[in-house]
C-alpha cells in the first residue's frame, strides 16, 4: 500500500505508543472538557493535521488504553509513517511534529502523574492533596520515582515518597519497595526504629526523619497520623 506521497507503507495492527504518558493515568472528566466524545466506554477525540490533509483520532478505554490513528483525508487509508523513527524528510517530520504536540497537550491537560502505584501510596497521596492541598513535587528528573511535599508557608519539606529496592533498608529480599520518608521528635526515634515497620530514614537526616513501608505493614490511619505530626514539625525553626 503507498500513501499519497507514493511511499509504500507497512500497516500495523497496533500502534507503538511514545513515552508522552508513561506514568500518566487519564482524568476522564477532564478529558471530556478537553473535547473528548464518550461513545459507551470509549473517549475519542479527533483533530486535523496538515492543513486538513489529515485526521488524527486518540481513543482512550475504561481500562485507560491509548491507542492513535491518522487518516489520510484523500484516500481513506491510515498513515503510519510517522511511528517509525527511521523515516525522515520534511514531510513526516510535520506529521510528526504535529501529532506529538497534540498528544503532548491532551498528556497536559488531561492526565495526572501516576508513579506510585500501591493502592496505600495512592492513598497516601490523595490524603495529602485533599488536606494539605498540595502534590507531589519531582525534582530530580534522574530519579523519576521520587517525590517530596512541602508546606506552602516556609517551603519546608514535610514528607518524602521514593521507589527502593528493599535490601536498601536492610531486608533480604528482592522486592521493590515504595516508602515514605517524614520528620518525627527526636525522642521517639528510638523506640520507633524495628527494622520492620520503622526505619532509619533512607536519604534523610537520620536524627529527625525515619522512613516507613506503603505496603500495608501499617495501618493507613497510623501514617496519615504520621504525617499530620511531620507537617507541624515542619513549621518548626
Amino acid at each position: 500500500m503507498k500513501n499519497k506521497k507514493g511511499i509504500a507503507c507497512k500497516i500495523f495492527k497496533e500502534h507503538p505508543m511514545t513515552d508522552i504518558f508513561k506514568n500518566k493515568t487519564p482524568d476522564f472528566q477532564k478529558l471530556l472538557k478537553f473535547g473528548f466524545i464518550k461513545e459507551n466506554d470509549l473517549y475519542i477525540y479527533t483533530a486535523l493535521i496538515d492543513d486538513s490533509q489529515m485526521t488524527l483520532s486518540v481513543t482512550i478505554d475504561k481500562e485507560k488504553n491509548i491507542k492513535t490513528k491518522i487518516t489520510d483525508n484523500d484516500f481513506g487509508e491510515e498513515y503510519v509513517l510517522h511511528l517509525m523513527p527511521e523515516n525522515t524528510g520534511e514531510f513526516v517530520g510535520k506529521i510528526r511534529s504535529a501529532y506529538q504536540e497534540i498528544l503532548h497537550r491532551i498528556a497536559d491537560n488531561c492526565f495526572q502523574t501516576e508513579i506510585f502505584k500501591s493502592p496505600q501510596a495512592k492513598e497516601i497521596i490523595s490524603y495529602i492533596e485533599n488536606k494539605y492541598m498540595c502534590s507531589p513535587e519531582y525534582l530530580w528528573p534522574k530519579f523519576p520515582n521520587n517525590a517530596i511535599w512541602r508546606r506552602a508557608d516556609n517551603q519546608k519539606w514535610f514528607a518524602v515518597i521514593l521507589t527502593v529496592s528493599a535490601e536498601k533498608l536492610g531486608l533480604k529480599n528482592q522486592d521493590t519497595l515504595e516508602i515514605l520518608d517524614l520528620r518525627v521528635k527526636e525522642k521517639e526515634l528510638e523506640n520507633l526504629i524495628d527494622g520492620q515497620k520503622y526505619f532509619p530514614a533512607y536519604h534523610m537526616n537520620k536524627k529527625h526523619w525515619l522512613t516507613l513501608c506503603l505496603n500495608d505493614s501499617l495501618l493507613t490511619d497510623e501514617i496519615k497520623h504520621r504525617i499530620d505530626e511531620s507537617y507541624l514539625l515542619a513549621l518548626k525553626k
